[in-house]
């Protein structure tokens, strides 16, 4: 059984930073990209950030500059460090990762989420 969980969501008054975690549990063999999506209410699900297992990182326009996506592959953990946050960022922010196991004798790779964490930013 493999897990993400999110932490690290709450609520900030905008101009004020987070620190969101992503840490994977489980039969894991090897994480291989990791990425932040949000969903605000009424919209869909977008992309954030994404960092690669030998941290090469992408990131939407509208957090360039803001935000920074990083990863401890030891850890097997990612975090997002939000900075001048702005109310357009109150969303739910979930993980998601590729991630390679082992199960019984052979190899499988599949796309796993995380249960979603809370940021609220108020103006």
């Amino acid at each position: 059984q493999v897990q993400l969980v999110e932490s690290g969501g709450g609520l900030v008054q905008a101009g004020g930073s987070l620190r969101l975690s992503c840490a994977a549990s489980g039969s894991i063999f090897r994480i291989n990209t990791m990425a932040w999506y949000r969903q605000a209410p009424g919209k869909q699900r977008d992309l954030v950030a994404s960092i690669t297992r030998g941290s090469s990182t992408n990131y939407t326009d509208s957090v360039k500059g803001r935000f920074t996506i990083s990863r401890d592959n030891a850890k097997n953990t990612m975090y997002l460090q939000m900075n001048s946050l702005k109310p357009e960022d109150t969303a739910v922010y979930s993980c998601n990762a590729g991630i390679t196991y082992q199960s019984r004798g052979y190899y499988f790779t599949r796309d796993y989420w995380g249960q979603g964490t809370q940021v609220t930013v108020s103006s």
